[in-house]
């Protein structure tokens, strides 16, 4: 038995470890750096960019990072017998079958291969997954993932995909776990920040924080800047890889001197000091933790409805966000963002809203309730 207080030997499971892969990263990063203090952490990654004191790192091969799957496959097996024994508690942020805490960040495969499907098209479905190995190496994983187990837990990051999850993997010991923030602390230099990113000074500025840009809905925030004053601009945070189709696209549209592709930033913060707003059109997000890293800045955001990003379902539109009906409606979204701009009472309003809803979610508070499943699994 460990009584409380005892340090535990805890292994954390990610095959990357770098704040710029994601929201999923950086939740585990923020977990981790939280626990150190208490706990005996080692991480296993295939690449880490992360130092932090009192963290023991452990690089694993990765021979053939592409295709995804089969990289998947061999950071599985390598990650199981790099942790088979010697760990109170194995957490897994990863597709893996080992692991007594297993956090998911995202949609089930199994949901998104099948939900809704009825006859022939679950038909279909069935044999395009019974031929194609990619997709049922994931579901397999999955399944072996999710299974039943007395010392198992499995951990969402929201309510909605909880449901989701109840639906796709019934009869399964599920908790919710929300995503947590760091509080920022001096009021923020807004031109210092534009200058240390290289952005204009003069204008107002939206801010869009993602690795998918499609996914997210950079493509209707496009249409929406077109709608929106000439002096609005946008700087773009995230994934290099598709910015020059983007940029390509904002120059066809008459928006290249307004949109400032930034790539990649280790530290996000500058940006959410250098902007005036949050637009966060996302397509598909079970969280949304950009949303809230921007409110704990009191940016005032907005962001897509509860079907599309898990976060607006904790939100009261008006109070603390302005929530979107539809992430595909340019119009909408542009009507929206120029009310915020005409509007500094409801944008004051909206950044008070937003600075309380983050202090409620703070890291150390998502760290003691994380410990806390550690510590009933390690009695077992």
């Amino acid at each position: 038995m460990n009584a409380p207080g005892q340090r535990l030997r805890i292994a954390v499971l990610n095959r990357v470890f770098t704040p710029t892969a994601g929201g999923a990263e950086r939740y585990s990063m923020a977990l981790v750096e939280q626990l150190a203090a208490e706990h005996e952490i080692h991480v296993f990654a295939q690449r880490i960019e992360h130092n932090w004191p009192g963290v023991t790192y452990h690089r694993l091969s990765a021979p053939l990072t592409r295709p995804r799957w089969i990289n998947q496959l061999w950071y599985d097996c390598a990650s199981w017998w790099a942790t088979r024994r010697g760990f109170d508690v194995v957490h897994s942020h990863e597709n893996t079958w080992h692991g007594q805490v297993q956090t998911v960040h995202v949609l089930p495969v199994k949901y998104k291969l099948f939900h809704g499907l009825r006859g022939w098209r679950l038909a279909l479905r069935c044999l395009k997954v019974a031929t194609s190995p990619r997709l049922l190496t994931y579901l397999l994983l999955e399944r072996q993932r999710f299974a039943p187990g007395r010392n198992k837990v499995i951990v969402l990051t929201s309510h909605t995909l909880h449901d989701l999850m109840r639906d796709a993997y019934p009869n399964r010991q599920l908790r919710v776990l929300a995503p947590g923030v760091d509080l920022p602390g001096a009021a923020p230099d807004q031109h210092a920040a534009r200058d240390r990113l290289g952005l204009p000074r003069a204008g107002r500025l939206l801010a869009f924080v993602a690795n998918d840009y499609q996914r997210k809905g950079l493509p209707t925030l496009l249409q929406a800047l077109r709608l929106l004053p000439a002096d609005v601009q946008l700087a773009v945070v995230g994934n290099p890889a598709p910015i020059e189709r983007f940029s390509r696209q904002a120059t066809s549209m008459g928006l290249g001197s307004r949109v400032h592709f930034l790539g990649h930033l280790k530290d996000v913060t500058p940006l959410y000091e250098a902007a005036d707003m949050l637009a966060h059109p996302t397509l598909e997000d079970t969280f949304g933790m950009v949303v809230l890293e921007a409110m704990a800045h009191g940016l005032p955001v907005v962001v897509s409805d509860a079907r599309y990003c898990g976060i607006a379902g904790l939100l009261s539109s008006g109070r603390n966000a302005m929530i979107l009906a539809s992430p595909t409606d340019a119009a909408e979204l542009a009507h929206v963002i120029e009310r915020l701009l005409a509007d500094p009472a409801l944008r004051q309003q909206l950044a008070q809203g937003a600075r309380q809803f983050a202090q409620q979610h703070s890291w150390p508070s998502v760290a003691r309730e994380q410990a806390l499943i550690y510590r009933q699994l390690g009695s077992h």
